[in-house]
């Protein structure tokens, strides 16, 4: 319990910082528009890049690890959706966004070091195999979903080629497509922009979490509590427990594995709900309140199915 607060306290610490800087006046509210334009036109780009540049597929596509994962997240996905226009009445756009807050896990800043620590680093292989494969998967049916859900009466083809055209053209994805064509091609990155995407990599976890921070200052949360609360109790709980459903009853799969993946379910939503949230500028609030609310659920979530798969 005290290394799970350890390691979300530095996370707090710098939404804080960027939501005390707003408020006193230090950071210009002007600019929080511009952080997040370099976050996500940029920076985050470069993360993906070099994730897809280092991925082995070769041992990246065992279906029974990876697949569990990612058809109980998609179904939170779905059912968040749903609730965001059936019950919270949101529009379509915004029931997607708000959705996607259910969806995308907070895998790198609390899932390795969490997972590493519970079972070791022998864990961490099976972990890499589900984020070499979340941001792509997860972004593409988000966006895919999205463009879909704008359609505004357009014929089929019309709003899927629409949705083609924003898809390829999305920083994020480019980043995605360039590292694993890089990564197939097997060439290597001159030393130049090695060192160049390494340093623009290190930027992407404070900018976003500052910029996460100070757009909180634009948004009232009692709004949002509501539907965030439902979100989250989906990340959370629903997440993991359809994970465990199909990996050990379903599949049977070795409690070496399953464990590992499990407990990544178990994470909160992460920074890229706040990220998507802010690209299409819908459900701002919801995304933001699911990632804060959410990280605070999870040290209940993480410490129940820590002492559960032991």
């Amino acid at each position: 319990m005290y290394f799970v607060i350890d390691v979300i306290a530095p996370v707090f610490v710098i939404v804080l910082i960027g939501y005390m800087a707003v408020k006193l006046n230090i950071f210009p509210s002007g600019g929080i528009s511009a952080l997040i334009a370099f976050t996500n036109n940029f920076a985050a780009p470069m993360l993906l890049f070099r994730a897809m540049l280092t991925l082995d597929f070769a041992t990246a596509l065992d279906p029974k690890i990876i697949a569990p994962f990612y058809i109980a997240g998609i179904s939170g996905f779905v059912l968040g959706i749903f609730l965001a226009r059936v019950v919270f009445k949101y529009q379509p756009g915004q029931s997607v966004a708000v959705g996607f807050s259910a969806l995308f896990t907070n895998t790198v800043l609390l899932g390795i070091p969490i997972i590493q620590r519970a079972y070791g680093v022998e864990a961490l292989p099976t972990i890499f195999l589900i984020i070499g494969f979340h941001a792509p998967t997860m972004m593409t049916i988000g966006m895919l979903t999205m463009e879909l859900s704008r359609r505004d009466g357009r014929p089929l083809t019309t709003a899927i080629w629409d949705a083609f055209k924003r898809i390829v053209s999305n920083p994020l994805l480019i980043g995605i497509a360039c590292g694993v064509t890089l990564n197939l091609s097997g060439l290597a990155l001159p030393k130049v922009l090695d060192d160049a995407t390494n340093m623009m990599v290190a930027a992407v976890l404070p900018t976003a979490l500052f910029g996460l921070g100070a757009a909180l200052t634009q948004y009232s949360l009692k709004k949002a509590v509501l539907p965030a609360a439902a979100m989250s109790a989906i990340k959370t709980l629903m997440h993991p427990f359809l994970a465990w459903v199909i990996l050990v009853p379903i599949l049977k799969v070795p409690h070496e594995i399953s464990r590992a993946v499990i407990l990544l379910a178990a994470m909160p939503s992460g920074i890229n709900a706040y990220i998507f949230a802010t690209y299409y500028n819908r459900a701002l609030d919801v995304a933001t309140s699911t990632v804060l609310l959410s990280t605070l659920i999870s040290i209940f979530s993480i410490s129940f199915w820590l002492w559960f798969l032991s």
